[in-house]
């Protein structure tokens, strides 16, 4: 997927009805997880991203600094993001627990 043409989002967009659902991709613009939901405490908003299983389950939940997701819409409204973190750095993360 050609990301270039793809318009970043603004700090005011960076919400959880904006992100929930949205597919990470990593650096080899393979899929690497899906946002679950947000965590907004403290002054570096996480993002809790589910990685690997199928259709949610089995995926383990992990958190990440929004920081490290470049979040973004294509051209048809759809929001996804980039990391460079692959699927297996992600996995590697200790397991976030609500």
């Amino acid at each position: 997927m050609d990301h270039s043409t793809h318009t970043r989002l603004s700090p005011a967009e960076l919400t959880e009805s904006n992100l929930v659902g949205a597919t990470i991709y990593g650096a080899d613009d393979s899929k690497v997880g899906t946002i679950s939901h947000l965590h907004r405490e403290g002054a570096s908003p996480q993002a809790v991203v589910d990685v690997g299983g199928f259709l949610g389950i089995g995926s383990k939940p992990v958190l990440v600094s929004l920081g490290e997701l470049n979040m973004m819409r294509d051209e048809n409204g759809n929001i996804h993001g980039l990391t460079s973190w692959t699927k297996d750095q992600l996995k590697s993360l200790p397991e976030h627990r609500h």
